[in-house]
């Protein structure tokens, strides 16, 4: 049976900015349906009363997941599509999570500036525009606050209680992601699960390089069988 793959942009992103990457691993994976599913800070600007912590907007995901899931995050929203996994372990038949935050190494605010500079000189300066409207759209208060909410809640104790596999996929030059750290979150994930380098990218390589990670997606996904 076809899976449908959901993702959730990441911090600050449009959901429009993600289309390209989110119909391109559809189409590798053969997808019955994807669907990009926004979320107040994640795709969507926040209203005055939204609950930015990941648990909160997590439980909002869990309860309209469709059967066989497949679910994919970037960054930030790693922390949510892993909590909404771990509320409906019937639901997700796999998860995907690109570039996760929350190494506790970089927990705190210039630790994590720190990466991100480093990171973003292997950015494509393509990006400025589409990340300077999106941030705009989004609001860099709201971002603020949002990143404040997401980067105190630890991603590992969820990846513990998973029944499903994991894939967490980086770029080469992703210092807010560093290959140590996927690989232990990769470790705490169940069977199958699996930690992958791409050859090239940064922080945004679903923006950057969707048809590289499609193509991790996909084959990992044959291989694990989910």
């Amino acid at each position: 049976m076809p899976v449908e793959l959901l993702c959730v942009p990441g911090l600050g992103l449009e959901a429009a900015e993600w289309r390209a990457a989110g119909d391109a691993i559809g189409r590798r994976v053969g997808a019955r349906r994807t669907t990009l599913r926004p979320l107040p800070g994640y795709g969507l600007r926040p209203g005055v009363g939204d609950d930015l912590r990941p648990r909160a907007l997590a439980q909002r995901l869990a309860a309209e997941l469709p059967e066989r899931a497949v679910l994919l995050g970037h960054s930030a929203s790693c922390q949510v599509v892993t909590r909404a996994a771990a509320l409906a372990p019937g639901s997700v038949s796999a998860l995907v999570l690109v570039g996760p935050t929350t190494d506790p190494r970089a927990a705190s605010w210039p630790r994590l500036a720190a990466r991100w500079l480093r990171t973003a000189a292997w950015e494509r300066p393509h990006q400025v525009p589409v990340l300077t409207r999106s941030y705009s759209r989004t609001g860099l208060g709201w971002m603020a606050r949002a990143m404040e909410a997401a980067r105190r809640e630890d991603v590992r104790a969820d990846l513990r209680s998973l029944t499903c596999p994991v894939l967490v996929v980086r770029g080469r030059h992703d210092r807010i992601c560093p290959e140590d750290w996927s690989g232990h979150l990769a470790s705490l994930a169940p069977d199958g699960s699996r930690a992958v380098t791409l050859a090239r990218g940064g922080h945004m390589v679903p923006l950057t390089h969707p048809d590289l990670l499609s193509d991790a997606v996909a084959s990992w996904l044959r291989a694990s069988g989910a």
